[in-house]
């Protein structure tokens, strides 16, 4: 379907785990996105923002795609509306964020959307969860697993991983 994108999933309020995994099955229920892989949960601590918010669960889901870009940023916020989210901090505690970290191979630096994610490339809790999906994996010319390594806040990551989705896509 379309165009392959990957997008992460973070939360540290309410139930984390629960709200990720909600969250993937409602982007796979759009009827013009295909869940096709999807991450380990992992924790980490939170990178920037107020002191002493709670830990921060996070996700990576690869969807196929035959909306735009701008349709799927909609499409993420849409979810992340529906798991209550709000914008009132920068970098705050939330119930649910999305984030489009590559689509396809577009390189797009607009007001309301940057892919790649701007951030991605430093981000332990964005690549290492893509790192355990698919291990292939590329963020421009570099290996995700390398960028990995080298994530600033590779320390911060916990030692727990959780299925997101026991039975479902990227679980084989």
């Amino acid at each position: 379907m379309g165009v392959r994108a990957v997008l992460a999933l973070g939360a540290n309020l309410g139930d984390p785990t629960a709200t990720l995994r909600q969250a993937a099955l409602d982007l796979g229920a759009h009827p013009r996105i295909d869940l096709l892989r999807a991450s380990p949960v992992v924790r980490s601590k939170p990178v920037g923002g107020p002191e002493g918010q709670d830990d921060y669960y996070n996700a990576v889901v690869e969807v196929g795609t035959e909306l735009s870009p701008f349709e799927l940023l909609r499409a993420c916020q849409d979810v992340e509306e529906r798991h209550h989210r709000t914008r009132t901090q920068r970098w705050g505690p939330r119930t649910l964020d999305v984030d489009i970290v590559v689509y396809g191979d577009l390189h797009l630096d607009e007001p309301d959307l940057t892919v790649p994610h701007l951030r991605a490339h430093t981000r332990a809790f964005v690549l290492v969860p893509w790192a355990l999906m698919d291990g292939g994996a590329r963020l421009g010319c570099r290996s995700v697993v390398e960028l990995a390594r080298r994530a600033p806040d590779l320390g911060g990551l916990g030692p727990d991983v959780t299925p997101l989705l026991p039975d479902g896509p990227g679980t084989d």
